[in-house]
This record gives structure tokens, C-alpha cells and sequence, in this order.
């Protein structure tokens, strides 16, 4: 870990903090909520020893990097320019890119947007179009309330009043990543106003075996420092997101593609994603997707639970260009 250096690049009116290691062609690493650059250590460091230089920043909102103020300014938009000005910013012309969860979203925009700048991609667990309601005519939030509820959690984070940040203060930050990353259930996450408090201690065991009290520590240390508005303001740009696509809505994304997800993911088990990965629907979007690959027994966070078997994944698909 003391080998990966850091450095705060400005890009797009911001200042984003980025983490790199190794020398060779680039890979661009995206995290997901509710995580860091930090989530993707294991990978950097294996595609170091493979001659790859690895390049994981805390996306806006995040960790070390600058948190504008207000939910406008984390549109996918936003996050893409971000991206598109950091590599400008290293000299990059073009890298493989790698996604997990909201990384994966923004990961699909950037191939959407500058398909230019990528080699090819390796997203984990959300698959292209995971917003998007099936129905046209309902946007995204309200589709997901008349499927899931008011409770839902994507929908408790609009609440841009301060009352979602202020029942995660009430919770012990480390409490609440914890059950954040041991979460193993594949229902879609369902808490009421109040019930971070009951969620973040409905499962006091230990540590999962995939991470350490120094792993916790490093999230906490900065969740507590930052809050939890930077990763809330994205899901709060989930309809602007929708609406200001609306150009791109029939495209295709034009990389070579690798998407990978655990058999325990509880994005694997919203209703009708499995027949659009297996059933034609996601090759029809991603006409370039050459793997499927479902990892028995690993749930969401997969990148850190599955940490081997993930870089392994990356290094096959990306040595192959």
C-alpha cells in the first residue's frame, strides 16, 4: 500500500483527490457508495505487478476530493466531465475503465459520452440502464416507488432536507459501513425513517473475513469527516439523469465489455434483471459484450469480497487489447 502515491488534481472546477500505482497502460478505477478509492486496493495492486498503471480517484462528493454543495451538481454529466478533465489532466488519451455499483453508472455514461477515451470496460453489478424505469412513461423515482415503496432506500435518499444525513450521524459511522459492506441480503433494501439506527445493528457479528478493523477505520475515518451528502446527491440526480439522457435513450454503448456480478448481489435480484442479462436484452444494449460472469456465493461489494477472483477478471479481459 506504501508503493500507491496520491495527489489532488483540479479538474472541472474541482479538486478530486486521486490515488495511482504502477507504470504501463492505464486503468481507470470507479467506486461505488458507500466507498472510496479505497475499494479497489487489492486490483490497483495486482495490475501494478502486471505492468498496468492503476488510477482510482474518490469520485466528487467523496473522501479526499471536493464536495460541491446541492444535489444539481452531481448529475452524471457532472461526474463524466470530472473524468474526461482527469484524463486530460495525466496526458491520457485513452484507458480501460472499471466500475462497480455507482462507478458502473458513471462508467456506462463515460462509454455512452466519449466512447473515444476507452479501451474497454469491466462494470460490476449494475448493469446498463439499471435506473431506468421499464415503463416510458413513468420516471425513474416514481417507478421505483409504485414497485418498492416510499421505504426503499434509493427513495429515503431524496430527502434533501438534511433528515437522511442526520439519521446517519446518529449511527456509529463504522457501525453503519459495516453493515453497509455485510449486508448478504438480496431483497431490495427497504429501511423506514428511523430505521438506519435498527439496520446498522441487526447483524453484530465480526467483521466479514474480506475486511479488516484497518479497512473499517479508513472509511470511517473519512465518512466521519465528510458525511454521507456526496454519495446521497447522486441518487438525488437519478430522474435529472434520466431526463437530460433523453438524446442518448436508443444508443448503444461501442466498447468492449466484461461484466461481472455475485450470484448474492441484491442488484443481481431486482425484478427483471436477470432475464435482461441472460435473455438477449443486455447484448442488444452492449452489442460488444463479450462475458457474463456470475460469481457463486458473492454478494454485492464484490470487488472487496471477491478481491482475487476480480482482478484476475479485469487482467484476462483487459490483456486482451
Amino acid at each position: 500500500m506504501e508503493n500507491i502515491k496520491h495527489q489532488s488534481v483540479v479538474v472541472n472546477g474541482i479538486n478530486m483527490h486521486v490515488a495511482e500505482v504502477g507504470e504501463g497502460p492505464a486503468v481507470l478505477l470507479l467506486h461505488g457508495f458507500p466507498e472510496l478509492w479505497y475499494s479497489w486496493r487489492h486490483q490497483m495492486l495486482y495490475l501494478a505487478s502486471k505492468g498496468y498503471r492503476a488510477i482510482a480517484p474518490d469520485l466528487r462528493g467523496y473522501g479526499d476530493s471536493d464536495a460541491p454543495p446541492g444535489p444539481s451538481s452531481y448529475m452524471a454529466f457532472h461526474v463524466v466531465g470530472d473524468l474526461v478533465a482527469l484524463l486530460n489532466s495525466l496526458g491520457l488519451d485513452k484507458v480501460f475503465l472499471v466500475g462497480h455499483d455507482w462507478g458502473s453508472l458513471i462508467a456506462w455514461h463515460l462509454c455512452l459520452f466519449r466512447p473515444d477515451r476507452i479501451k474497454a470496460l469491466v462494470n460490476m453489478s449494475c448493469v446498463y440502464h439499471y435506473f431506468d424505469p421499464k415503463n416510458p412513461s413513468k420516471k425513474p423515482l416514481e417507478e421505483m416507488r409504485e414497485t418498492f415503496g416510499d421505504d426503499y432506500y434509493v427513495c429515503r435518499f431524496q430527502q434533501a432536507t438534511g433528515e437522511v444525513e442526520e439519521e446517519f450521524a446518529g449511527v456509529d459511522t463504522a457501525e453503519l459501513v459495516k453493515a453497509f459492506f455485510s449486508n448478504r441480503d438480496t431483497r431490495p433494501p427497504c429501511i423506514p425513517r428511523g430505521g438506519f439506527q435498527y439496520f446498522a445493528h441487526q447483524n453484530p457479528n465480526p467483521l466479514p473475513e474480506w475486511l479488516t478493523q484497518e479497512d473499517l477505520n479508513y472509511y470511517a475515518t473519512k465518512f466521519k469527516k465528510t458525511g454521507f451528502s456526496g454519495g446521497f446527491n447522486f441518487y438525488r440526480c437519478i430522474d435529472l439523469n434520466w431526463e437530460l439522457s433523453a438524446p442518448w435513450r436508443e444508443a448503444q454503448i461501442q466498447v468492449p465489455v466484461k461484466f461481472v456480478v455475485g450470484d448474492l448481489d441484491l442488484t443481481y435480484h431486482i425484478p427483471g434483471i436477470q432475464d435482461y442479462i441472460h435473455n438477449g436484452g443486455f447484448k442488444k444494449d452492449v452489442p460488444d459484450l463479450q462475458e457474463v460472469i456470475v460469481i457463486p456465493g458473492a454478494a454485492h461489494f464484490i470487488n472487496q469480497e471477491k478481491a482475487d477472483e476480480c482482478s484476475i477478471h479485469i487482467y484476462d479481459f483487459i490483456s486482451k487489447f
